[in-house]
């Protein structure tokens, strides 16, 4: 009987444990309480390094007189070049000095970056740690809400469980500027790994 009881109290025990650590990793996690004005203050500094803003400004000149149709073209090649062998404009972007930089950036940061890149003044992607869904991000809040807006512009946006990585991710999002700190030339997106982040915050890391 006691043997009974110990047994029906050790599986209800398991089962509380197994629920609470379930719900610790399925609950949104508070992306205010884990993006810190330090971990914003380490995507600024790489994304302000001169590599960056060489790259930026020489895409700038170069399709700075883009139409919209020409955009728009870009962006459909891309997306297509995402489904077949052939894929000019993804490896051309994928291989620059930019791209190779971004991909140094998030494998040293241990899984805290789960996706790098920066975009000029359209919306273009320069470069970029992993293949993007489209090159234009002109249409979304990533560039809408950074570098029209301002030089010092940060834009968090909401947390996204990623069910194949199982992780909790979040974009931050901001404005990159020239040498003056004070011209904008185009924005960065940084997207963090909010699991990674909490388990750090727990470690007292």
């Amino acid at each position: 009987m006691l043997r009974r009881v110990m047994t029906t109290a050790l599986c209800c025990y398991v089962a509380m444990f197994s629920a609470a650590h379930a719900n610790q990793f399925s609950a949104t996690p508070r992306a205010a309480d884990l993006i810190t004005p330090a971990l914003i203050e380490s995507v600024r500094e790489w994304a302000s390094a001169d590599i960056v803003r060489l790259a930026i400004n020489s895409q700038n000149a170069r399709l700075g007189n883009l139409s919209s149709a020409q955009i728009e073209a870009l962006d459909q090649q891309w997306r297509a070049e995402r489904e077949a062998d052939d894929k000019p404009l993804i490896a051309a972007t994928l291989s620059n000095p930019l791209s190779v930089y971004l991909t140094r950036i998030q494998g040293q940061s241990l899984g805290l970056f789960v996706e790098l890149f920066i975009m000029d003044n359209k919306g273009l992607n320069v470069g970029q740690s992993s293949i993007t869904s489209d090159f234009w991000q002109g249409d979304e809040a990533k560039f809408q809400k950074t570098y029209p807006v301002g030089p010092t512009t940060v834009f968090v946006d909401e947390p996204e469980w990623d069910d194949g990585m199982k992780i909790w991710r979040v974009q931050v999002n901001m404005t990159v500027t020239d040498r003056d700190a004070k011209t904008p030339i185009g924005a960065v997106t940084a997207e963090i790994n909010l699991t990674e982040a909490a388990r750090r915050r727990a470690a007292g890391i």
